[in-house]
């Protein structure tokens, strides 16, 4: 086991079978509207917009987006992209990679598509605005070389529910359930392909079992803590 700043790590043709694949264009204009903050990651690299008061990306999507593996050529699925910031990330460091990002939320989709069209990554990053469970009808099976996801990490009896309902659908399993979302990944990975998923340090069971469950086995497995003597707070499993 080794120890990287503070989190502990143990080595243990992607097209859509219909039309369903949306690019930047088809969503609204790239332009601030007035309840968004512009933010920025790697120095102002990559600049993306995100409400005020709705979900914002964070830590989870920058330990996600470093702790998949990636090769040369691969094409990338991410389930539940929010305002697409693991896309983006991935997009950025690995610039011979193809992507796409899949949405329920209509707004966050939007603005999924807009910082896309913003950081000018439209010939690489398409957006799908499509429910989890939909995948299976709109991609064929084993199209991507890696799945990622950042679900949703409380199940609807867990914490108290946000007022807003893009907060709610983004934290509770309101939607989509852990079990939704990795059969949708074993679906689309390719045999021998990567899933890679960050959860709560408290469902590290939950997400083993249902891995195993779908045929991805965990290989790999990070965990992140907020001091060295603390629980861990969030997990990272891979099947590669």
């Amino acid at each position: 086991m080794k120890k990287i700043f503070g989190m502990s790590e143990i080595d243990a043709d992607a097209q859509p079978a219909r039309p369903g694949r949306f690019s930047a264009a088809a969503f609204s204009s790239a332009a601030p509207a007035s309840d968004e903050t512009l933010d920025a990651l790697f120095g102002g690299a990559l600049q993306l917009y995100q409400k005020k008061q709705g979900y914002r990306f964070s830590i989870d999507s920058i330990l996600l987006a470093d702790f998949v593996t990636i090769r040369s050529g691969n094409k990338v699925i991410d389930l539940g992209t929010g305002n697409g910031v693991v896309p983006l990330i991935l997009a950025y460091r690995y610039p011979s990679i193809l992507l796409t990002g899949v949405e329920i939320q209509r707004q966050m989709a939007d603005r999924a598509a807009r910082n896309i069209r913003l950081n000018g990554y439209e010939d690489r990053i398409v957006i799908a605005q499509i429910d989890i469970a939909m995948t299976v009808e709109r991609f064929k099976p084993e199209s991507f070389d890696v799945v990622v996801c950042n679900p949703p990490y409380r199940q609807t009896s867990s914490g108290r529910l946000s007022f807003s309902d893009e907060k709610q659908i983004a934290r509770h399993e309101i939607k989509a359930s852990l079990d939704d979302f990795v059969r949708a990944a074993a679906f689309l990975a390719k045999n021998k392909g990567c899933f890679a998923c960050i959860h709560l340090g408290d469902r590290t069971v939950d997400l083993v079992s249902t891995m195993r469950s779908a045929g991805l086995e965990p290989k790999r497995l990070r965990s992140v803590h907020a001091f060295s003597d603390a629980k861990a707070s969030m997990v990272l499993k891979s099947s590669f």
